[in-house]
Protein backbone atom coordinates (compact mmCIF):
# COMPACT_ATOMS: atom_id res chain seq x y z
CA UNK A 1 0.00 0.00 0.00
CA UNK A 2 1.33 3.00 -1.06
CA UNK A 3 1.73 6.33 1.52
CA UNK A 4 -0.82 9.28 1.88
CA UNK A 5 -0.05 12.00 4.24
CA UNK A 6 -2.06 11.79 7.59
CA UNK A 7 -3.73 14.82 6.34
CA UNK A 8 -4.88 13.91 3.16
CA UNK A 9 -7.32 11.36 5.06
CA UNK A 10 -10.93 12.52 4.37
CA UNK A 11 -11.98 15.01 6.83
CA UNK A 12 -15.18 16.99 7.90
CA UNK A 13 -15.01 19.48 4.97
CA UNK A 14 -15.92 16.38 2.71
CA UNK A 15 -11.64 16.33 1.32
CA UNK A 16 -11.57 12.81 -0.51
CA UNK A 17 -8.58 10.85 -0.35
CA UNK A 18 -7.91 9.07 -3.82
CA UNK A 19 -7.88 5.14 -1.62
CA UNK A 20 -5.88 2.46 -1.74
CA UNK A 21 -4.12 0.83 -4.72
CA UNK A 22 -3.80 -2.80 -5.44
CA UNK A 23 0.54 -2.42 -5.62
CA UNK A 24 0.13 -5.74 -7.89
CA UNK A 25 -1.36 -3.99 -10.42
CA UNK A 26 1.47 -1.05 -12.06
CA UNK A 27 -0.16 1.03 -15.15
CA UNK A 28 2.37 1.30 -17.89
CA UNK A 29 3.96 4.64 -18.30
CA UNK A 30 2.18 6.43 -21.11
CA UNK A 31 3.51 9.41 -23.28
CA UNK A 32 1.83 12.45 -21.58
CA UNK A 33 -1.00 14.40 -22.69
CA UNK A 34 -2.58 17.77 -21.92
CA UNK A 35 -5.98 18.47 -20.58
CA UNK A 36 -7.50 19.58 -23.92
CA UNK A 37 -6.09 16.43 -25.74
CA UNK A 38 -7.40 13.07 -27.57
CA UNK A 39 -7.75 11.56 -24.09
CA UNK A 40 -7.36 13.96 -21.15
CA UNK A 41 -5.86 11.59 -18.76
CA UNK A 42 -2.26 12.57 -17.84
CA UNK A 43 0.36 9.80 -17.10
CA UNK A 44 0.98 11.72 -13.83
CA UNK A 45 -1.89 10.14 -12.60
CA UNK A 46 -1.52 6.50 -13.85
CA UNK A 47 2.03 5.99 -13.21
CA UNK A 48 5.13 7.18 -11.11
CA UNK A 49 6.78 8.63 -13.87
CA UNK A 50 5.08 12.49 -12.85
CA UNK A 51 6.13 15.34 -14.17
CA UNK A 52 6.66 16.90 -10.49
CA UNK A 53 3.57 19.04 -10.93
CA UNK A 54 3.03 18.82 -7.16
CA UNK A 55 5.56 20.80 -5.26
CA UNK A 56 8.59 18.48 -4.00
CA UNK A 57 9.54 18.25 -1.03
CA UNK A 58 11.64 20.91 0.73
CA UNK A 59 11.16 23.09 -2.38
CA UNK A 60 9.87 26.14 -3.24
CA UNK A 61 11.82 27.65 -0.27
CA UNK A 62 10.99 30.98 1.18
CA UNK A 63 12.75 32.30 4.07
CA UNK A 64 12.74 29.12 6.60
CA UNK A 65 9.58 28.21 5.48
CA UNK A 66 8.65 25.06 2.69
CA UNK A 67 5.62 23.72 1.76
CA UNK A 68 5.55 19.72 1.68
CA UNK A 69 2.45 18.86 -0.23
CA UNK A 70 2.51 15.15 -1.51
CA UNK A 71 4.67 14.54 -4.22
CA UNK A 72 2.24 13.42 -7.75
CA UNK A 73 4.81 10.44 -8.12
CA UNK A 74 3.87 9.76 -4.65
CA UNK A 75 -0.26 9.69 -5.28
CA UNK A 76 -1.76 6.04 -6.73
CA UNK A 77 -5.55 5.67 -7.46
CA UNK A 78 -7.90 2.93 -6.70
CA UNK A 79 -8.40 1.79 -10.49
CA UNK A 80 -5.84 2.42 -12.80
CA UNK A 81 -8.20 1.68 -15.43
CA UNK A 82 -10.31 4.27 -14.59
CA UNK A 83 -8.98 6.39 -12.62
CA UNK A 84 -11.53 8.90 -12.99
CA UNK A 85 -14.21 6.37 -11.58
CA UNK A 86 -16.41 7.27 -8.70
CA UNK A 87 -14.63 10.99 -8.97
CA UNK A 88 -16.61 13.30 -6.50
CA UNK A 89 -18.70 15.93 -7.64
CA UNK A 90 -16.97 19.71 -7.10
CA UNK A 91 -20.26 21.05 -5.81
CA UNK A 92 -20.30 18.30 -3.14
CA UNK A 93 -16.74 18.95 -1.88
CA UNK A 94 -17.39 22.91 -1.80
CA UNK A 95 -20.85 22.71 -0.27
CA UNK A 96 -20.72 24.14 3.47
CA UNK A 97 -19.70 21.24 6.28
CA UNK A 98 -23.33 20.07 8.33
CA UNK A 99 -21.72 21.54 11.36
CA UNK A 100 -19.75 25.09 12.20
CA UNK A 101 -16.20 24.92 11.49
CA UNK A 102 -14.95 24.80 15.54
CA UNK A 103 -12.83 27.96 16.81
CA UNK A 104 -10.68 25.21 18.35
CA UNK A 105 -10.68 22.36 16.60
CA UNK A 106 -9.96 18.94 18.02
CA UNK A 107 -8.98 16.30 15.63
CA UNK A 108 -5.99 16.45 14.28
CA UNK A 109 -6.91 15.04 10.01
CA UNK A 110 -9.59 17.82 10.26
CA UNK A 111 -7.06 20.77 11.08
CA UNK A 112 -4.80 19.36 8.74
CA UNK A 113 -7.50 19.50 6.17
CA UNK A 114 -8.57 22.88 6.67
CA UNK A 115 -5.14 24.48 6.72
CA UNK A 116 -4.05 22.70 3.26
CA UNK A 117 -7.82 24.19 1.53
CA UNK A 118 -8.06 27.47 3.33
CA UNK A 119 -3.94 28.18 3.18
CA UNK A 120 -3.71 28.92 6.89
CA UNK A 121 -1.20 27.70 9.27
CA UNK A 122 -2.32 25.35 11.86
CA UNK A 123 -1.95 26.05 15.94
CA UNK A 124 -1.27 23.45 18.19
CA UNK A 125 -2.23 23.80 21.70
CA UNK A 126 -1.11 21.07 24.09
CA UNK A 127 -2.82 22.02 27.05
CA UNK A 128 -3.60 20.37 30.52
CA UNK A 129 -6.21 22.81 31.37
CA UNK A 130 -7.68 21.71 34.30
CA UNK A 131 -4.21 20.45 36.16
CA UNK A 132 -1.59 23.48 35.40
CA UNK A 133 -1.78 26.91 36.18
CA UNK A 134 0.94 28.27 33.22
CA UNK A 135 -1.86 26.27 30.76
CA UNK A 136 -5.10 28.66 32.43
CA UNK A 137 -2.32 31.64 32.64
CA UNK A 138 -1.71 31.24 28.86
CA UNK A 139 -5.64 31.11 27.98
CA UNK A 140 -6.46 33.82 29.95
CA UNK A 141 -3.83 36.32 29.38
CA UNK A 142 -3.96 35.60 25.42
CA UNK A 143 -5.74 33.08 23.89
CA UNK A 144 -9.35 33.90 24.94
CA UNK A 145 -8.80 37.79 24.81
CA UNK A 146 -10.46 38.87 22.00
CA UNK A 147 -7.64 40.81 20.28
CA UNK A 148 -6.18 37.60 19.72
CA UNK A 149 -9.54 35.77 18.74
CA UNK A 150 -10.06 38.19 16.20
CA UNK A 151 -6.34 37.84 14.75
CA UNK A 152 -6.25 34.20 14.79
CA UNK A 153 -9.86 33.61 13.34
CA UNK A 154 -8.47 35.55 10.12
CA UNK A 155 -4.85 34.22 10.22
CA UNK A 156 -5.25 30.67 11.33
CA UNK A 157 -6.66 27.00 12.15
CA UNK A 158 -6.21 26.22 15.56
CA UNK A 159 -6.44 22.85 16.97
CA UNK A 160 -6.84 22.37 21.03
CA UNK A 161 -5.28 19.02 22.19
CA UNK A 162 -6.14 19.06 26.27
CA UNK A 163 -5.06 16.12 28.49
CA UNK A 164 -7.97 17.15 30.59
CA UNK A 165 -10.17 14.44 29.75
CA UNK A 166 -13.79 14.37 31.23
CA UNK A 167 -16.65 12.71 29.27
CA UNK A 168 -19.70 14.13 30.18
CA UNK A 169 -22.77 12.13 28.31
CA UNK A 170 -26.28 11.36 29.47
CA UNK A 171 -26.29 9.02 26.05
CA UNK A 172 -23.36 7.13 27.14
CA UNK A 173 -23.41 4.38 29.91
CA UNK A 174 -20.94 4.36 32.77
CA UNK A 175 -18.57 1.88 30.54
CA UNK A 176 -19.33 3.45 27.51
CA UNK A 177 -18.10 6.85 29.00
CA UNK A 178 -14.87 5.03 30.33
CA UNK A 179 -13.93 3.80 27.38
CA UNK A 180 -14.65 7.10 25.39
CA UNK A 181 -11.94 8.57 27.88
CA UNK A 182 -9.86 5.99 27.37
CA UNK A 183 -9.88 6.30 23.54
CA UNK A 184 -9.25 10.22 23.91
CA UNK A 185 -6.11 9.60 26.35
CA UNK A 186 -4.92 7.18 24.03
CA UNK A 187 -5.36 9.95 21.37
CA UNK A 188 -3.66 12.58 23.13
CA UNK A 189 -0.89 10.52 24.10
CA UNK A 190 -0.56 9.72 20.12
CA UNK A 191 -0.70 13.60 19.20
CA UNK A 192 2.18 14.14 22.40
CA UNK A 193 4.06 11.62 20.86
CA UNK A 194 3.77 12.28 17.21
CA UNK A 195 4.60 16.49 18.12
CA UNK A 196 7.36 15.59 20.56
CA UNK A 197 5.50 17.05 22.93
CA UNK A 198 7.43 17.22 26.35
CA UNK A 199 5.64 20.00 28.67
CA UNK A 200 2.64 21.42 29.18
CA UNK A 201 1.38 23.97 28.01
CA UNK A 202 3.13 24.33 24.37
CA UNK A 203 2.20 25.88 21.30
CA UNK A 204 3.08 24.41 18.02
CA UNK A 205 2.89 26.14 14.79
CA UNK A 206 2.58 24.69 11.22
CA UNK A 207 2.24 25.94 7.97
CA UNK A 208 -0.36 24.41 5.24
CA UNK A 209 1.99 21.72 4.39
CA UNK A 210 2.48 20.29 7.91
CA UNK A 211 6.17 21.23 8.46
CA UNK A 212 6.76 22.68 11.71
CA UNK A 213 7.70 26.43 11.79
CA UNK A 214 7.51 26.95 15.41
CA UNK A 215 7.69 25.36 18.75
CA UNK A 216 6.69 27.18 22.04
CA UNK A 217 6.99 25.40 25.19
CA UNK A 218 6.39 26.56 28.49
CA UNK A 219 4.67 29.81 29.20
CA UNK A 220 5.75 32.40 31.91
CA UNK A 221 2.36 34.86 33.37
CA UNK A 222 2.96 38.15 31.70
CA UNK A 223 4.81 37.26 28.49
CA UNK A 224 1.58 37.39 26.43
CA UNK A 225 2.51 39.99 24.43
CA UNK A 226 5.91 38.13 23.78
CA UNK A 227 4.26 34.91 22.74
CA UNK A 228 1.55 36.68 20.64
CA UNK A 229 4.85 38.01 18.82
CA UNK A 230 6.50 34.96 17.83
CA UNK A 231 3.26 33.51 16.54
CA UNK A 232 2.66 36.87 14.29
CA UNK A 233 5.99 35.87 13.06
CA UNK A 234 5.27 32.71 12.22
CA UNK A 235 2.33 33.14 10.82
CA UNK A 236 3.85 36.04 8.58
CA UNK A 237 6.10 33.63 7.48
CA UNK A 238 3.95 30.84 6.45
CA UNK A 239 2.60 33.70 4.41
CA UNK A 240 4.76 34.76 2.19
CA UNK A 241 5.97 31.39 1.87
CA UNK A 242 2.72 29.76 1.01
CA UNK A 243 2.17 32.77 -1.63
CA UNK A 244 5.79 31.77 -3.46
CA UNK A 245 4.37 27.88 -3.61
CA UNK A 246 1.23 29.34 -5.18
CA UNK A 247 2.90 31.19 -7.83
CA UNK A 248 4.80 28.73 -8.57
CA UNK A 249 1.86 26.26 -8.89
CA UNK A 250 0.21 28.77 -10.96
CA UNK A 251 3.38 28.17 -13.38
CA UNK A 252 2.41 24.18 -13.66
CA UNK A 253 -1.17 24.84 -14.59
CA UNK A 254 -2.85 24.98 -11.28
CA UNK A 255 -5.71 27.87 -10.98
CA UNK A 256 -8.50 29.36 -8.57
CA UNK A 257 -11.69 28.08 -9.99
CA UNK A 258 -15.01 29.53 -9.33
CA UNK A 259 -18.74 27.82 -9.12
CA UNK A 260 -21.96 29.52 -9.48
CA UNK A 261 -22.04 30.56 -5.91
CA UNK A 262 -18.56 31.92 -5.79
CA UNK A 263 -17.38 29.12 -3.95
CA UNK A 264 -13.09 28.32 -4.88
CA UNK A 265 -10.88 25.59 -5.29
CA UNK A 266 -7.30 25.64 -6.48
CA UNK A 267 -6.91 22.87 -8.76
CA UNK A 268 -5.22 21.89 -11.94
CA UNK A 269 -7.33 20.64 -14.90
CA UNK A 270 -6.60 17.43 -15.97
CA UNK A 271 -9.51 16.42 -18.57
CA UNK A 272 -11.78 17.60 -20.47
CA UNK A 273 -14.49 16.23 -22.67
CA UNK A 274 -18.07 17.80 -23.89
CA UNK A 275 -18.14 19.88 -21.25
CA UNK A 276 -17.37 17.60 -18.27
CA UNK A 277 -14.27 18.71 -16.09
CA UNK A 278 -11.60 17.01 -14.08
CA UNK A 279 -9.79 18.93 -11.69
CA UNK A 280 -7.23 17.75 -9.33
CA UNK A 281 -5.97 19.73 -6.15
CA UNK A 282 -2.42 19.75 -5.35
CA UNK A 283 -2.80 17.17 -2.33
CA UNK A 284 -4.11 14.88 -5.17
CA UNK A 285 -7.66 15.30 -3.97
CA UNK A 286 -9.92 15.02 -7.22
CA UNK A 287 -13.46 16.18 -8.56
CA UNK A 288 -15.67 16.52 -11.07
CA UNK A 289 -17.80 19.10 -12.41
CA UNK A 290 -19.87 20.43 -15.83
CA UNK A 291 -18.40 24.14 -17.37
CA UNK A 292 -22.26 25.21 -16.77
CA UNK A 293 -21.67 24.86 -13.15
CA UNK A 294 -18.62 27.29 -13.70
CA UNK A 295 -18.24 30.97 -13.21
CA UNK A 296 -18.26 33.05 -16.37
CA UNK A 297 -14.70 33.96 -15.99
CA UNK A 298 -14.11 29.83 -15.90
CA UNK A 299 -15.97 29.26 -18.76
CA UNK A 300 -14.45 32.40 -20.98
CA UNK A 301 -10.79 30.77 -20.15
CA UNK A 302 -12.26 27.32 -21.20
CA UNK A 303 -13.65 28.75 -24.26
CA UNK A 304 -10.33 30.41 -24.87
CA UNK A 305 -8.54 26.61 -24.06
CA UNK A 306 -10.61 24.76 -27.14
CA UNK A 307 -9.68 27.86 -29.54
CA UNK A 308 -6.36 27.59 -28.46
CA UNK A 309 -6.32 23.54 -29.35
CA UNK A 310 -9.02 23.96 -32.21
CA UNK A 311 -11.53 22.11 -30.21
CA UNK A 312 -15.42 22.67 -31.23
Amino acid sequence: MKRVLPWLVVGMLGLNACGMFDSKTKPAKTEEQKAFGDTGIPPQLRSRGGDGTAVTPGGNKHGTATLDFTPMEDIWFTNPDDPDAQVPELAALLAAPKTKPKIWEESDTISRSRSAREGKPLLILFTNSQNNSMCKALDEELLSTSNFEKWAAEKLVRMRVDATVSVKDDALSVDEAKNREADIKTYVALLKKRYKVLTYPTLILLNPGGEVLGRYPGYKSGTADFTWGLLKHGESVSTRAYAAWRAEMEKKGYREWQDRQGRKVFAKLVSYAKGELILIEPDGSRSRTHEDKLSDADRAWITEQKNLHNMP
